[in-house]
């Protein structure tokens, strides 16, 4: 669940090579190699591979303003494909929920310490933290007090739980670029500057995904009704899912043989995945990746609760979300979050429009019965898909450029 994750944005420890890679950082950082000297200088940690992405489309736009543009800090492949030099992977705060986290606390702390270090010492024109509040927000504060100008890129999900960081948020970022439409006004209630810019993934993917395309691409001919399965992007998520998700898929396969299925792995969880489904014999493409491509070419997709959800409404594809999560995480759900729903487009919508089975609910049987009635009612999956739509151009905002007007006021404040 998104509030859950937020909780817990630890950077995971690397055995082996510590030492070495610290070495190399302070090294890069005295000889101040690792950030070119021409252009507007600026500083970004991404979390996890949805921060990756919003740190890439930023990046884009910021060179495009700026070219001459120097990036540095924590991002993934994407934001390396945009010439960001990454000191450290954004792989390293991929953690999920407050039980995984306790055991990288250490690393987080570390990490934290050497970063903030380094960018004191390189003093960029703005540093820009991308979600990942826990390990972020006590960063931007360290760099506000020496002088740094600080934006945090999406509103923490204080309106779910953990309100009181707000008046974190005030102490750390000099602006915030939100998400989504309500959230400026609640902000402001707690004195912090911010500017709702849209979401990026609404610009992303187009009004009408290409379903027909996708599904030659994916060579899926004919017309047999295909789910997308997508457990998760984090180790312990997948660990967790995985099997329900296969489970469930093939106690609808033995009720419906004609059903074809995708499931996109994300980074580094191939090899966890092919274990599980060597136990079933299912007509299913394990992909690398291509979760947008499985999401176009998909009739209904079953979806780990997160950020996947949102881009799952965003190609207007009716839906059922699940999750299950360690008892502690679930129990901090249970008495912390105040929210009735757990997925984004129950949250932004107001109402239960995607069915969710969580926690205890989220059994293979359940999910197998919930996903087989949305497959057998049409009018249903139309209903999901016209509020999809709604929400979609809600959210198109031209993100990137909208962000970077904003970021182009904070350094001229």
């Amino acid at each position: 669940m998104d509030a859950p994750n937020a909780a817990a944005q630890a950077p995971a420890a690397t055995p082996g090579g510590a030492a070495a890679e610290a070495a190399a950082v302070d090294a890069a950082a005295a000889a101040g190699t690792a950030v070119a000297t021409a252009g507007l200088r600026v500083g970004l940690v991404a979390g996890e591979a949805s921060g990756d992405l919003l740190g890439s489309l930023l990046l884009r736009a910021l060179r495009d303003r700026w070219p001459g543009l120097a990036p540095g800090g924590i991002g993934g492949p994407l934001m390396r494909a945009q010439g960001f030099d990454a000191w450290w992977p954004s792989e390293r705060l991929a953690v999920n929920g407050f039980a995984d986290a306790l055991g990288h606390v250490p690393a987080l702390w570390q990490m934290r310490r050497r970063l903030g270090a380094r960018l004191l010492l390189e003093r960029p024109a703005l540093f820009v933290g991308i979600d990942a509040p826990d390990f972020n927000l006590g960063l931007e504060k360290r760099l506000k007090r020496a002088g740094l100008r600080c934006v945090h890129f999406v509103c923490p999900s204080i309106w779910a739980w953990r309100s009181g960081r707000a008046a974190r948020l005030a102490a750390s970022a000099d602006h915030v670029l939100c998400l989504f439409p309500f959230e400026p006004a609640l902000l402001a209630q707690h004195g912090v500057a911010a500017t709702f810019v849209g979401h990026p993934l609404a610009d992303l993917i187009p009004l009408e995904p290409p379903h027909a395309q996708a599904r030659r691409a994916l060579g899926l001919d004919g017309d047999a009704p295909v789910i997308a399965l997508l457990p998760g992007s984090r180790g312990s998520e997948v660990a967790r899912l995985g099997p329900r998700f296969i489970d469930a898929a093939a106690r609808l396969h033995a009720q419906r043989p004609q059903l074809r299925f995708v499931l996109p792995a994300a980074p580094g969880m191939r090899a966890r995945l092919e274990p599980m489904l060597a136990a079933q014999r299912l007509p299913l493409q394990l992909l690398d990746g291509r979760s947008h491509e499985a999401l176009a070419a998909c009739d209904v997709a079953l979806v780990a609760s997160g950020t996947a959800t949102l881009e799952t409404a965003l190609f207007k594809r009716p839906m059922v979300i699940a999750y299950h999560t360690h008892p502690i995480n679930w129990w901090i759900v249970e008495h912390f979050v105040h929210t009735r729903w757990a997925g984004l487009p129950n949250i932004l919508a107001g109402e239960g429009v995607v069915p969710e089975l969580l926690q205890h609910a989220a059994t293979p049987e359940a999910i197998a019965a919930e996903l087989g009635a949305l497959l057998d009612d049409p009018t249903r999956q139309a209903a999901m898909r016209t509020r999809f739509d709604a929400l979609h151009r809600e959210l198109r905002r031209d993100t990137a450029r909208a962000a970077t007007d904003a970021i182009a006021q904070v350094l001229q404040a």
